[in-house]
């Protein structure tokens, strides 16, 4: 937990640790091996540099889980897949048929949905984490990320997290989008 406190780190806290855990138990029933996902989200930004490259994160913390899981007599098979899950947090892609992926994915972009006032914050800590960035730079790369969630036909895998949160992101995504241009 003391990670997810560390002075760095804006957006990426406890507080969405949080918000990706409630939103996991929403989604619970779905996954194969609810376990693994949930042992998944408890890892996911365990390593948070935000001047880190292309991954450099996520794979650290897949590394990191793999480590203290096995310490705790984790079964192997289970320990690969949380792994496999928490590097798949890098770009959200998710393989046809990944269920387990699918129920992560969701749970981790549910902030998408948030509330209108809840997604500013949102936006403006993920800023702040990202301050060492110059003002173009950050636009152009921000306006990436929008445009590239935008144009997936479903920003939500599973039909549950689709149904209940794909409007309002869509509405946050393009308002961010907007107040960017």
């Amino acid at each position: 937990m003391n990670r997810y406190e560390e002075p760095h780190r804006r957006y990426h806290t406890v507080e969405h640790l949080r918000e990706v855990l409630a939103a996991f138990d929403g989604l619970a029933d779905l996954a194969a091996d609810p376990v693994a996902v949930e042992l998944a989200v408890w890892f996911h930004d365990t390593v948070y540099d935000p001047t880190a490259f292309g991954g450099w994160n996520e794979s650290a913390s897949a590394e990191l889980a793999a480590e203290a899981l096995t310490e705790l007599g984790v079964d192997a098979g289970r320990v690969a897949e949380v792994a496999r899950l928490v590097e798949l947090t890098a770009d959200h892609a998710v393989e046809p048929g990944d269920v387990n992926g699918a129920v992560l994915a969701d749970a981790d972009l549910t902030i998408f949905s948030a509330p209108p006032d809840r997604y500013a914050r949102y936006a403006t800590d993920v800023r702040a984490e990202y301050a060492h960035v110059d003002d173009d730079a950050w636009r152009r790369g921000r306006l990436a990320v929008l445009d590239a969630f935008l144009s997936r036909p479903r920003l939500y895998l599973t039909d549950r997290a689709h149904s209940m949160c794909d409007t309002a992101a869509r509405r946050n995504l393009a308002a961010e989008l907007v107040a960017l241009r």
